[in-house]
This record gives structure tokens, C-alpha cells and sequence, in this order.
């Protein structure tokens, strides 16, 4: 699968998933890592960057043993960032579909 490909994907699905809670890096990649393959090599520059734009805060949690942890929530840029992404998507894929379905034009 072309690598620019994946990575849109995957910066979809972690909008999505950090639409429905706060969570840490570690977090996100056990939750990724059941549907898609994915490592932190690939998640935490991607948390990074999404940060650094708006669509994600930081904010630490104390942690019984070590360093505190960061956990990330969505901003609202994040949340129109997600349906602006996911309404592209569904679309695309809309399309894609007719095609390998057969859309009767021939």
C-alpha cells in the first residue's frame, strides 16, 4: 500500500479515535494496532504534528511509578479537521466503489 496513502488513513482513524476519549501515545497505538498495523514509529510523529497544528492538546497525568503521562485530547480544529477528512473520504471511496462495482456507463 502506497506509504501517503496509509498515512492518511491512519491520521483519520486517530482524529477518530481521539474524538471519543483523551488518551496517551501508548494508548493509541494498542487501539490502532487491533484493526491496522501500526507502530510507534508512525503514531508519535504523527501526535506530534497533529499537535503542533491545533488538532490535539497535551496535558500530563501523574503516574504511580515514572514520569508522568501525556495524554492527548482533540480540539474543535481537530473535530472539523475529522469531518472535513471523513467527508472526503466517503467520498473518494464512493467513487471508487462505483467504479470496481461497475457504474453500468459502458
Amino acid at each position: 500500500m502506497n506509504s501517503q496513502f496509509k498515512k492518511g488513513i491512519i491520521e483519520i482513524c486517530v482524529l477518530k479515535i481521539m474524538e471519543e476519549k483523551d488518551l496517551c501515545g501508548f494508548d493509541v497505538i494498542e487501539r490502532l494496532s487491533k484493526e491496522v498495523p501500526v507502530n510507534e514509529n508512525t503514531i508519535y510523529p504523527l501526535l506530534r504534528r497533529l499537535t503542533k497544528q491545533g488538532y490535539f492538546e497535551t496535558y500530563k497525568v501523574p503516574s504511580p511509578v515514572g514520569a508522568p503521562k501525556k495524554y492527548y485530547k482533540i480540539t474543535n480544529d481537530g473535530e472539523e479537521r475529522l469531518d472535513e477528512n471523513l467527508k472526503e473520504w466517503k467520498q473518494f471511496f464512493k467513487g471508487v466503489f462505483r467504479i470496481l462495482e461497475g457504474d453500468g456507463s459502458r
